[in-house]
């Protein structure tokens, strides 16, 4: 079984715009699972809804409370891509012993063209296959903890040099 815990960000479709708030579209995580047609077990867990800019030291000592507290080996996190790797690292280090990798969208995800169902069929199925660790699966590749950054001028992650 895969447990996914959402925290918010585009790939939820949910838009930030000028720090005005957030602005909630009718997009889900299980609305993309279920127009894929998948066919394993799942959990998913709304933890908060926020802009991961905004994630604060408590929001991320609940995640890891639940990251630990579920019986799940495998869980997937939807994140916004601005803070994606700090809360990579802070789990990375924390040596939990799950397989655990969080994805997100540099497109919103209610928006036609939206890379969300993509990332999110990609993370689920590097989860299925990798080591237990700490990972960001993005646009095709698969990052570890502590070897990310995200290229704010491409707008994609990159391994560290």
């Amino acid at each position: 079984m895969i447990h996914i815990f959402t925290t918010g960000g585009t790939i939820e479709g949910l838009d930030y715009e000028n720090d005005q708030g957030v602005t909630e579209t009718n997009i889900t995580i299980k609305d993309f699972l279920d127009s894929a047609n998948v066919d394993f077990e799942y959990t998913i867990e709304s933890i908060f809804k926020k802009d991961s800019r905004a994630i604060t030291e408590n929001d991320l000592e609940l995640l890891v409370s639940k990251i630990i507290g579920t019986n799940a080996t495998k869980v997937l996190i939807t994140h916004g891509t601005f803070t994606m790797e700090a809360t990579a690292n802070y789990i990375g280090k924390l040596n939990i012993g799950k397989t655990i990798v969080l994805v997100g969208s540099f497109i919103l995800g209610s928006s036609a063209n939206t890379d969300a169902p993509f990332n999110l069929g990609y993370a689920i199925s590097s989860l299925q296959f990798l080591k237990p660790d700490v990972y960001i699966a993005m646009n095709g590749k698969v990052f570890h903890w502590n070897n990310v950054s995200k290229n704010l001028e491409t707008n994609k992650f990159e391994h560290n040099e």
